[in-house]
């Protein structure tokens, strides 16, 4: 009887250890995916202020670059794009072709926002043009911002995948369809620098 006892006791503290172990590692990798989606939001909000930015950057171009009328097309083409492809990742920035159709968006947009500060630099009134500095200048912030909310992305969605990876909380991530997040890269490796802005 006493053997008994001890047994069914040890098999209830083991299913207790378990459960405990289960629903720590469940609240840890909830955690995780929680952090990386704040750190796509951080991402998101800097996105935005560029996608703001760029039509009056591209209107105040617009007097000056007339002959240069495609570029300024293909920058807003770009930046619609980019801004589409911003919408669906922000939805679920663990969506790997969510993530991958935002990095070739954002490649795309940044290689036409460089050929339009090369053009702005062959027209000396618009280099001079106040409003034209101010934006660029507030463009080339908002990069940089954008480059540290990604770098703290790929920090957040690294210690997620890690997490979920590693024995024993991957059967917990199997168990509850815990997927891999998708890391925030430029495609391009010309594309990894924020566009130079030089007057």
């Amino acid at each position: 009887m006493i053997i008994g006892l001890m047994f069914i006791g040890a098999v209830i503290l083991i299913g207790i250890f378990v459960l405990v172990f289960v629903i720590g590692g469940y609240n840890a990798l909830v955690t995780l995916r929680n952090r990386y989606k704040n750190a796509y939001s951080q991402i998101d909000v800097q996105l935005k202020r560029r996608y703001d930015l760029i039509p009056n950057l591209v209107e105040t171009a617009k007097g000056y670059l007339q002959h240069e009328r495609g570029t300024l097309e293909a920058v807003i083409t770009a930046r619609n794009a980019a801004a589409s492809a911003n919408t669906r990742a922000a939805q679920n920035p663990g969506d790997a072709s969510a993530m991958k159709e935002i990095s070739s968006a954002e490649s795309a947009l940044s290689g036409v926002l460089g050929r339009l500060f090369a053009l702005a630099e062959a027209y000396p009134n618009l280099k001079a043009n106040t409003t034209m500095l101010n934006l660029m200048e507030e463009l080339t912030s908002t990069e940089n911002k954008i480059s540290f909310a990604r770098q703290a992305y790929n920090d957040a969605v690294m210690s997620y995948n890690t997490r979920r990876e590693v024995f024993p909380t991957n059967f917990i991530a199997n168990t509850f369809n815990f997927g891999p997040a998708e890391l925030f890269v430029i495609e391009k490796p010309e594309q990894k620098e924020a566009p130079k802005v030089a007057f």
